[in-house]
């Protein structure tokens, strides 16, 4: 989270980087997460290593891309009130425009939860963590008395922790976004 916050506050309010940095993110979703554990194997090895790295790559672009369109959308008036009664560039970026931007934000890092979890349970793949050697142990032994459980516990597991990640990111966003700000 704190990666892509931090990219994209150092480069929403400017075109270049801006675009380029969102295009890269954007480059790096369409690698299908299989391809990129594979490509992570050699220099990393098998296990957790790999795992986080891919899992940093595939959440970026939705917290960089929502941490761009939250301080974005703060309106330029009020901005510029805040300079108006003194306050520096960084008193503005951190008293008013995180703070406005904080649900689209926090939106970002929700869907970048949820886009985790999947990934994750291909991780097990390469011997990773995770809910996702229950499936593929269904997977690897088809035909098996057994197969349709495993595979069953792998998805189930996966979903419920979704859905747990997701209502934890919900009650997240209620409890620190001003009642001024919520839709």
């Amino acid at each position: 989270m704190a990666i892509g916050v931090g990219i994209g506050m150092l480069v929403w309010n400017r075109p270049i980087p801006r675009s380029v940095t969102i295009a890269a993110a954007g480059v790096a979703l369409t690698v299908p997460s299989l391809a990129l554990l594979a490509i992570l194997i050699p220099p990393f090895g098998l296990g957790w290593t790999p795992t986080v790295i891919a899992l940093v790559v595939y959440s970026l672009l939705p917290i960089v891309r929502n941490t761009v369109v939250g301080l974005r959308e703060v309106p330029p008036a009020i901005m510029e009130s805040a300079k108006g009664m003194g306050m520096s560039p960084v008193k503005v970026l951190f008293s008013i425009q995180l703070p406005m931007a904080w649900p689209v934000i926090l939106t970002g890092v929700r869907v970048a939860a949820q886009l985790t979890v999947g990934i994750a349970a291909i991780a097990a793949y390469v011997a990773g963590p995770g809910l996702g050697a229950f499936i593929f142990k269904g997977l690897s032994s088809l035909g098996s008395k057994n197969a349709l459980n495993f595979a069953l516990t792998g998805t189930l597991g996966v979903v419920i922790l979704a859905l747990l990640i997701d209502a934890i990111f919900v009650a997240i966003t209620r409890s620190t976004t001003s009642r001024g700000l919520r839709a």
